[in-house]
C-alpha cells in the first residue's frame, strides 16, 4: 500500500474535490440517468464545508477527501472520494478504519448513503455497515446502531 496522509481540507481545495467527485460518481449517475456535467460539481460547491473535511495525499499529491460530519445522534461519512488510480490499494480501507477507530472510542454511530449499485457499498459492508433503508437511487447505511459494529 502506498504512504498516505489526510489533513485538514481548505477552501483551496474544494474545485480539486469538485473534479474529482464528478469522476468517481459518474459511472453510477450515469447508470441511474442523474449525471449532470455541471451540477455534479456544483452541488459539491454549494454544500461544501471545510471543517469536517480531510484531503488524502498519497506521495505529498491529491489523491481524495473525505468527510465525518458531526451530527446529534451519528456522525455522516460523506465525500468519500479517492482516485480511481489510487483504488483497489487498501487506501480507503485504512483511512476509513481509522475514522471508524475515532468514532468507536467515541461510541459514536456512523451513517452514510452510498448510490444503488455503487461498488463502494462492498468496503462499508466490510467495515460493519448495514442497510437501514433504500429508495430507487440511494442505499443509507449505519455502523454502530444498537451495539452493532
Amino acid at each position: 500500500m502506498a504512504d498516505w496522509n489526510i489533513r485538514p481540507a481548505s477552501t483551496s481545495d474544494v474545485e480539486a474535490i469538485a473534479e474529482l467527485r464528478a469522476v468517481v460518481m459518474r459511472p453510477d449517475l450515469e447508470r441511474l440517468g442523474r449525471y449532470d456535467e455541471q451540477g455534479v460539481r456544483q452541488r459539491f460547491r454549494d454544500g461544501f464545508g471545510a471543517a469536517h473535511t480531510w484531503v488524502i495525499e498519497v506521495g505529498d499529491e491529491f489523491a481524495g477527501c473525505v468527510a465525518l460530519r458531526p451530527e446529534e445522534d451519528a456522525h455522516w461519512l460523506e465525500h468519500f472520494y479517492l482516485d480511481p488510480a489510487m483504488q483497489g490499494a487498501g487506501i480507503g480501507s485504512a483511512i476509513l478504519r481509522e475514522l471508524l477507530e475515532r468514532c468507536d472510542g467515541e461510541g459514536a454511530v456512523v451513517r452514510l448513503n452510498v448510490l444503488q449499485g455503487s461498488p463502494a457499498r462492498r468496503l462499508y459492508e466490510r467495515h460493519g455497515f448495514r442497510v437501514e433503508s433504500e429508495d430507487a437511487v440511494d442505499v443509507f447505511m449505519a455502523r454502530g446502531v444498537h451495539g452493532e459494529d
